[in-house]
């Protein structure tokens, strides 16, 4: 398996890295950085917050030849020691983007101060809806999951209430390379941690939306569970009104909620 390069956009105000506390953020499959705009806009001013596109997404270079999704988290750490060589963060990612945190957790919980898993499972979906989806979009293109994608997305009401965020995600997964999309899917039919979730030590939130067809809040708490059983320090939380786009849906909500994981952690490294 290749490990694909991925790219990042910095989301808090230009200043020199090092002076805030760092925060990764990852994304939900057909989106970009886009999706957590608000949100770091509400958590700049006290972290240094980088978001980096799934490759094919928005700044990541496509690629050619399948990765399984160990390979994003080590491509996500590689990126890290590029920004900020070495140097211990914060997690945050939304659906395949928490997916890549839980690998992170199981595969570099020594580079994590703590991790958030929005939206997402242990295990996601079945492999053959994955590969029927990987089908589909090598053959039509990306756009042929706009109409879906944009009701699995998000909550009923919501593209009125906020058209131009909705355009724009829906704009992001439009753009996209379809044979990277692809491959992401063909990454998610393989993937499947539910036994590794006790080998997660770093202080772990896994939030759900309680209006999510792709990841109910079941597979959330599943998440909480597997990682608490194991010794570690979890807890799930469900976001009412909310479906699978949570920090777009509830940015305010999503960013008070990765303050208070990330404030917690930090006073408890300051502790140590």
């Amino acid at each position: 398996m290749a490990k694909p390069t991925l790219k990042a956009v910095l989301l808090s105000p230009q200043r020199p890295l090092g002076g805030h506390p760092l925060l990764v953020l990852g994304p939900s499959l057909g989106t970009s950085t886009v999706l957590w705009n608000e949100a770091a806009s509400i958590l700049g001013k006290d972290f240094d917050v980088v978001a980096w596109d799934l490759p094919g997404h928005g700044v990541s270079p496509a690629v050619t030849e399948g990765f399984d999704i160990a390979g994003l988290a080590d491509a996500v750490v590689e990126l890290v020691d590029s920004i900020a060589p070495g140097e211990a963060f914060h997690y945050a990612g939304v659906s395949l983007g928490g997916a890549t945190g839980l690998q992170l957790g199981i595969k570099h919980g020594e580079r994590l101060k703590s991790l958030s898993v929005l939206c997402t499972g242990a295990k996601l979906g079945t492999p053959d809806g994955w590969l029927e989806r990987a089908e589909t979009v090598r053959k039509q293109g990306t756009p042929v999951m706009i109409q879906g994608s944009a009701e699995r997305w998000f909550a009923p009401g919501f593209m009125d209430r906020e058209p131009e965020r909705s355009s724009r995600l829906l704009h992001a997964l439009r753009d996209a390379d379809r044979f990277s999309y692809a491959f992401c899917c063909e990454a998610l039919a393989e993937y499947d941690v539910r036994a590794e979730l006790g080998s997660i030590s770093v202080p772990t939130q896994a939030v759900a939306g309680a209006l999510d067809g792709v990841a109910p809040p079941s597979l959330v708490q599943e998440i909480a569970d597997g990682i608490t059983a194991g010794g570690g320090t979890a807890s799930a939380v469900t976001l009412e009104g909310v479906a699978h786009l949570a920090p777009a849906e509830a940015p305010a909500h999503v960013a008070e909620l990765l303050r208070g994981l990330m404030a917690w952690a930090e006073a408890r490294g300051a502790a140590k």
